[in-house]
């Protein structure tokens, strides 16, 4: 009999904070792969609200109904992560076409540095395709309202993070 090797997936991102859009993307993972990895990492390039461990919380907390999903954190490229974690597929989530030539550059340069990986796109929701973190981030602090954009966990940990930086 010929044992199935478990599919394993990576979602890297920053996650800062994890967003309605996230969570549209790592639901539908879940459905296609045994486990979903969700990989924060710390981005150089932007400046977090969040710290790891914060943004790491924040994902367990909203994902804690999918048991096919794990949440961990890295700080080397996302093809040596994906090799370290014996996975095959990296997910990336396209918004618009914008995205799509961003995303394309980077799985590209993820399949020569991991041939064994593929990296699929998925979609997001319509009513998700002008959501980012930046936004929501932005809306939070100008005390908009973000309750259709992230979920009630990560709105008060947003809503504490800004008042706590305004009054610091």
């Amino acid at each position: 009999m010929i044992q199935r090797q478990e599919r394993i997936a990576v979602y890297p991102g920053s996650f800062d904070p994890v967003t309605m859009g996230h969570l549209d993307i790592i639901a539908r993972a879940s459905k296609q792969f045994d486990r979903v990895i969700v990989a924060v990492l710390n981005n150089m390039s932007k400046n977090p609200l969040f710290t790891v461990e914060e943004r790491k919380e924040l994902i367990l907390t909203v994902t804690s109904h999918l048991p096919n999903v794990e949440v961990d954190s890295f700080r080397d490229l996302t093809a040596n992560y994906v090799r370290q974690k014996e996975a095959s597929v990296i997910v990336r989530g396209i918004r618009s076409v914008t995205d799509f030539e961003y995303e394309l550059q980077l799985a590209s340069t993820n399949s020569k540095l991991n041939p064994d990986a593929e990296t699929i796109f998925m979609m997001t929701n319509p009513k998700y395709s002008y959501l980012s973190s930046s936004i929501v981030k932005e809306i939070a602090h100008y005390h908009g309202d973000v309750t259709d954009l992230v979920s009630p966990e990560v709105e008060a940990a947003l809503r504490q993070k800004i008042s706590g930086k305004k009054g610091g």
